[in-house]
């Protein structure tokens, strides 16, 4: 439910986004006949079973997969462990590249896949490990078996993951307005005019897109800020591509905050967000 209420809150497609999202819908020969321009960022929820070529792209003539389909959009899969490894390990690249790439003896063809990927998954087979309101009934092998079922290359190629608590009737029941969306979605824009301001004279929009020079760049830190991040780096034993997904993340945070620099509250939170770092993943 989280995931499909996403898109409601990014920031509006630009008009060249629209075009390139519109002709890979075009291309895959799902675009509608009354719409000639995609105005809304896409959302994919491929099921578990699906096949490499209907996710990566493929085919006799090579179409684009789910993961082109989602460009500038969001991908989300749900039951992640469910999908085959093999599937999954085939977004690596993708996904840290932004594009895919499909040879055939005839031609090579290569489609974007600059997506937002949000994942779900149970904390093991029988859902209940870590829950207060009933006990696990799986074993510790079964629960590493099945963690193990995500790479931890995959994981480090998402900048967030954190546990969730099943939800109390009372919460559900609880009838006080929530924030809504139009006013997240403020929030969001704000912070997105001010990477797009940040990084006019980089060819770029948005921290995502922040190589390892330009991280250097725009994340700088001060020394209380360092040796949290050197401490966290040292015990939850990261990965350099995951030290620099912390930095654009933090980075993220104090842009919403409206802070011209990272501070060290900002490195914490963001630091927050690596639960599966702390877990036997590999």
């Amino acid at each position: 439910m989280m995931a499909r209420r996403l898109p409601s809150i990014l920031p509006d497609l630009s008009f060249e986004e629209s075009l390139e999202v519109t002709k890979i819908h075009s291309i895959a020969g799902i675009l509608p006949k009354d719409v000639p321009l995609v105005s809304v960022r896409p959302f994919r929820s491929p099921h578990h079973t699906i096949s490499n070529s209907a996710l990566i792209g493929g085919g006799k003539i090579p179409k684009p997969g789910e993961i082109s389909l989602a460009h500038f959009g969001v991908l989300f899969l749900d039951e992640l462990p469910e999908f085959r490894r093999d599937i999954l390990e085939l977004m690596r690249e993708p996904l840290e590249d932004g594009f895919v790439t499909i040879s055939r003896v005839a031609s090579t063809i290569t489609y974007p896949s600059k997506v937002m990927l949000i994942a779900s998954m149970n904390p093991c087979p029988c859902g209940y490990y870590g829950s207060k309101e009933k006990p696990c009934s799986c074993s510790q092998d079964q629960i590493n078996r099945y963690l193990h079922r995500i790479s931890g290359p995959l994981l480090d190629r998402i900048d967030i993951h954190v546990e969730v608590q099943s939800v109390k009737y009372s919460e559900l029941s609880d009838e006080r307005p929530a924030e809504s969306s139009e006013e997240i979605k403020k929030r969001v824009d704000m912070a997105r005019k001010i990477q797009i301001e940040r990084y006019k004279n980089d060819n770029i929009f948005s921290n995502s897109e922040l190589t390892s020079e330009l991280i250097k760049k725009y994340c700088k830190l001060d020394d209380e800020s360092k040796q949290l991040l050197e401490n966290a780096f040292k015990k939850l034993g990261l990965s350099a591509r995951a030290h620099d997904r912390i930095l654009k993340l933090a980075r993220t945070i104090a842009d919403l905050d409206q802070k011209e620099n990272i501070e060290s509250k900002h490195i914490a939170e963001a630091i927050q967000y690596r639960n599966l770092d702390r877990k036997n993943i590999d």
